[in-house]
């Protein structure tokens, strides 16, 4: 049709350019179609030259690989490409995955699919339950530009009667319970029993049947008396009437619908709720949920009676991670040593006026930041690194009284400090055990020896004091021979630039001869 249009254009005396503009085409496509015939157009149409794609020469590869695993992922197939084939060109993982998929359809290579059973149950009774979840959905403003915008829903698992709460900011947990209380007034009533998901807003974690909810949800759960029915992770079809109620708010409500306020945007969505998504009747109980509700479930609700909550300051629980921080907010906090105990190891965090308030699961504070407003950064406490260095003194002092010339072997130690700063504690250990077991002369000789010639090795002035040892029991004097290796400061010997001297070679062969 296309093909025809462009002549028929062309007929009327159009130009190339309008022609393309006008059908959204290239002018090099539009000129092709104004000089074909129609047999030459037909011909083409009916046999299409292959296009060449660009990873062709690896479709050999890709299909076997496809055969032996079928269920392999596109990502994982581009990296077995690139390990494979080291001259694997630079392409974009859409590139690979859209030719990972003409590989599948060309040699009917289905990739397996993990099936779940479902079975119909039966409809719960009246005021027995209610599900509760979260959705967000951008929105256009008066001005163009965008809005987004968070909601909270709810729907009575019988009779299907709805409530949505909006909010222009990420929920809070005092913002969740305001928006639990807005629907129970909506409601006229309480269920004995609420489904979410594991949402850290509500809840910590779910120790095999044991609901861990942050002390804020915890507090309003307990004044009002329903009880928690949690859904697995990664498991939304548990709770499938008010996941489809998500699907209805954005695709019925919020549709094309333009942002003003946030005050508006509640009324109107009140209205809503009123004129259709309560008044049609619904696909599965054949029943208008506004009618069933007034005549059936609303009187088997537990009472309503409006409560004076006052939330605490807002806390989130946070995992501690084995060198003692959290991550927040894209940014790690340091946390006192010995805060990490294992991986269930948590801790509660409060934001209060631009500052980080981190406290132990008992309400104890541990330890306060202020809140960085870059990304990737590392704020650390000087109080939460260990200082080593006042260890190391403290075993210093205890060593260095147990000689004849403390201030002498301080001194050498110091330098030994200096010089192999890592190394500092294993020469005082091993100068600690050595004195236990050496005579009082023996230490002092070793001493003098090592500072004498600048030897900042523990290990040297074991072998002094060993070869001391000996020479003592065998009656002989002893004069040491020093041969210094490479240091591991890195200075250079001065005797390694030595060059020794050289014979000609003339002076051999006569020998020789």
């Amino acid at each position: 049709m296309l093909f025809h249009l462009v002549q028929q254009m062309s007929r009327e005396g159009k130009s190339v350019n309008w022609i393309a503009d006008h059908f959204g085409i290239s002018w090099r496509t539009t000129k092709r179609y104004i000089n074909q015939s129609v047999d030459e157009f037909e011909h083409e149409f009916e046999n299409p030259i292959p296009r060449k794609k660009h990873l062709d020469s690896y479709q050999g590869f890709v299909k076997d690989k496809q055969n032996h695993y079928p269920e392999t992922s596109a990502a994982q197939m581009h990296d077995w490409l690139k390990e494979h084939h080291p001259d694997f060109p630079q392409v974009s993982p859409k590139t690979v995955f859209n030719f990972v998929q003409s590989v599948r359809i060309r040699f009917n290579i289905r990739k397996p699919e993990s099936k779940r059973e479902f079975g119909m149950i039966p409809e719960l009774p009246y005021g027995r339950q209610a599900q509760v979840d979260f959705g967000f959905y951008t929105m256009r403003t008066s001005c163009g530009k965008q809005k987004k915008v968070q909601f909270f829903t709810m729907v009575l698992s019988r009779s299907r009667l709805k409530y949505v709460y909006f909010s222009d900011s990420p929920f809070t947990t005092s913002k969740v319970v305001e928006a639990h209380e807005k629907a129970f007034e909506f409601m006229g009533g309480i269920p004995i029993e609420l489904v979410y998901d594991q949402d850290r807003l509500m809840f910590v974690d779910e120790n095999l049947g044991d609901i861990i909810m942050t002390g804020e949800f915890k507090r309003y759960v307990g004044q009002r008396g329903f009880s928690i029915y949690l859904c697995r992770k990664a498991d939304p079809q548990s709770k499938g009437k008010v996941e489809n109620v998500v699907k209805y708010v954005k695709q019925n409500f919020l549709f094309n619908r333009s942002y003003r306020d946030l005050e508006t945007l509640h009324d109107a969505c009140i209205a809503w709720l009123r004129r259709t998504a309560n008044e049609m009747v619904h696909n599965t109980t054949r029943l208008i949920p506004n009618e069933d509700h007034r005549l059936n479930e609303k009187q088997e609700l537990q009472p309503w009676y409006s409560i004076v909550f006052e939330p605490r300051p807002e806390s989130l629980v946070y995992s501690v991670h084995k060198d003692n921080k959290i991550s927040y907010k894209g940014n790690f906090y340091s946390l006192p040593t010995g805060t990490y105990k294992d991986k269930n190891s948590l801790v509660k965090v409060v934001l209060d006026k631009g500052e980080l308030i981190i406290l132990a699961e008992s309400g104890k504070e541990i330890c306060r930041h202020q809140v960085s407003l870059l990304k990737g950064q590392k704020i650390i406490a000087r109080n939460h690194t260990r200082d080593r260095s006042i260890r190391i003194d403290k075993m210093i002092d205890s060593l260095c009284i147990q000689f004849e010339e403390p201030e002498k072997v301080r001194g050498w130690l110091e330098q030994i400090r200096s010089d192999k700063k890592r190394y500092i504690r294993d020469n005082v250990q091993l100068l600690s055990e050595l004195i236990t077991e050496l005579p009082a002369e023996i230490v002092s000789q070793s001493l003098d020896f090592v500072v004498a010639n600048n030897l900042l090795n523990a290990t040297d002035f074991k072998s002094y004091a060993n070869s001391l040892l000996a020479i003592r029991s065998s009656g002989e004097e002893y004069d040491p021979k020093i041969i210094r290796l490479n240091p591991l400061s890195g200075k250079e010997n001065p005797l390694a630039d030595i060059e020794p001297q050289q014979s000609e070679l003339e002076s051999y062969n006569r020998l020789f001869q």
